[in-house]
């Protein structure tokens, strides 16, 4: 029987584009392109220090647009990882989905095929999960694969998601500004006595 303690309870999903870096309509495709979001790398740092286990959920159909290698997006993802750590913070994997809305795949968010696949390798417990977005995908996405809270925060497209979302009748737990605003509400949220994922 498998002990409780080698679930992670503490399991932040994050978006990339829009929320850890600056969205671009024409996509980014190189690391020279790639732009930390004001306090993203504190918002990274306060999730590792308060016991989260941070892991990327993305799509990037670059790379089936032949506009990215996967070596490309590989260095992309390296690189960013890196400073991450530099920074304080941790980012233990990066799930993403290299196909086009065409390609009807399974693990194109909203379909929570990447968070299960991320739950399969590091045995997650779902129920007490976070996702935080900047799409109304993402909280869909959140919400298909049974993750306990979604965040959407403004940055990126935020404002546009809030539309789609109340029109879905679809509602986030909570609407940051930006992650940094929604570390604080889910580190708050964590340190409730009486949360299931609290640490004692």
């Amino acid at each position: 029987m498998t002990s409780r303690k080698h679930i992670l309870q503490k399991v932040a999903f994050l978006d990339r584009d829009g929320v850890i870096n600056r969205d671009s309509a024409d996509y980014i495709k190189h690391w020279s392109e790639f732009e930390f979001l004001p306090k993203s790398l504190e918002a990274l740092k306060q999730l590792k220090q308060n016991g989260f286990t941070t892991i990327v959920i993305t799509n990037q159909s670059v790379i089936h647009r032949k506009m990215v290698s996967r070596e490309g997006l590989d260095h992309i993802h390296t690189r960013m990882k890196a400073s991450v750590q530099s920074s304080g913070g941790e980012i233990t994997d990066i799930f993403f989905c290299p196909h086009t809305p065409e390609d009807r795949c399974d693990c194109r968010k909203p379909k929570p095929g990447l968070i299960y696949q991320a739950k399969k390798r590091y045995r997650i417990d779902l129920a007490n999960a976070v996702m935080v977005g900047d799409t109304a995908k993402d909280i869909e996405c959140a919400r298909n694969a049974g993750c306990r809270y979604a965040l959407l925060v403004k940055t990126g497209n935020g404002i546009q998601a809030e539309k789609i979302l109340k029109e879905k009748a679809i509602h986030p737990d909570h609407v940051a500004q930006d992650l940094f605003n929604a570390v604080h509400w889910i580190i708050t949220r964590y340190d409730s006595p009486d949360h299931p994922g609290h640490l004692h």
